[in-house]
């Protein structure tokens, strides 16, 4: 853990979180800045900064809970697709360094791209976030 992280501060419960999903490896949470609706952080709970960093045993573990949320984030939040995006390093626009992995609902015609949909601003309250998180919750298993 890093006392600089926000992400390490987060799974040690010193910030609040939306948590959805949590595993003896990896924490799944609400972006706080959404792109779109339902947007999600999956994170190591070990500190690394670069997907390199971490072991293939850690690699898989963390792309299996990306594969398990999947589908009920789609289904929570009746998207037809999803947008992954790692930003690996902070030469990559990489914001908290700390591995995640975005996957943020999409919508038909919502935007064109990867690019268009990291960037667009949304304004939420809190109870969106509670609101959002259970229902995805309510879809895992």
């Amino acid at each position: 853990m890093s006392n600089d992280c926000v992400f390490c501060r987060i799974l040690e419960h010193k910030i609040p979180s939306n948590i959805i999903y949590e595993d003896k490896n990896n924490l799944a949470f609400l972006d706080i800045n959404p792109s779109a609706p339902g947007h999600t952080l999956i994170i190591p709970k070990k500190h690394k900064i670069r997907v390199e960093d971490l072991s293939i045993e850690e690699v898989r573990s963390l792309f299996s809970m990306l594969h398990l949320l999947l589908k009920p984030i789609c289904e929570a939040m009746n998207a037809e697709a999803t947008t992954i995006a790692i930003n690996n390093g902070p030469e990559s626009g990489q914001d908290i360094p700390h591995v995640h992995i975005h996957v943020i609902p999409r919508k038909i015609n919502d935007g064109k791209g990867v690019s268009q949909v990291l960037l667009r601003a949304s304004n939420f309250k809190t109870e969106d976030f509670n609101e959002i998180a259970a229902k995805i919750k309510e879809k895992i298993n």
